[in-house]
């Protein structure tokens, strides 16, 4: 899956505030919403909604590799933190979209600025793992 440009990163002060949370064993309300976002398929599913609405089989595809029961989990859990809409239109046979509200846009528009990152300085990153591996076999 290719990844689009980014839209501008969060604000410093609010990096700032993140911070302050409890980053201990317990799970504060934004760690969990995090976790949601930064999911395997959580950033897969917001990744691929940012480009337009789709039906569950047409995400399934898109996405790859993820079972039924996966993309399920994950559609529900981003649609009770308010970051996906489920439409289900009374048709036979049924139809359901998939959407972002403008929650989900704004969280997903920062997942995809990191998948950015990522795939932009993964080279680097090669580089470390490599030197690292290189540095244990010799110790």
């Amino acid at each position: 899956m290719a990844v689009s440009n980014p839209e501008p990163a969060v604000e410093p002060e609010l990096v700032t505030k993140v911070a302050k949370y409890d980053t201990g064993e317990a799970m504060c309300p934004y760690r969990l919403v995090l976790e949601h976002l930064t999911s395997r398929w959580g950033v897969l599913v917001l990744i691929e909604l940012l480009e337009r609405p789709y039906r569950f089989s047409e995400l399934r595809r898109a996405i790859g590799r993820v079972s039924e029961k996966m993309l399920t989990q994950t559609l529900q859990t981003l649609e009770r933190d308010g970051l996906v809409h489920r439409d289900a239109k009374p048709v036979i046979p049924p139809r359901v979209d998939y959407s972002l509200t403008d929650l989900g846009r704004e969280a997903a528009q920062q997942v995809r600025a990191l998948a950015v990152w990522t795939e932009q300085r993964m080279d680097a990153v090669q580089q470390a793992r490599d030197a690292y591996d290189a540095a244990k076999r010799h110790r």
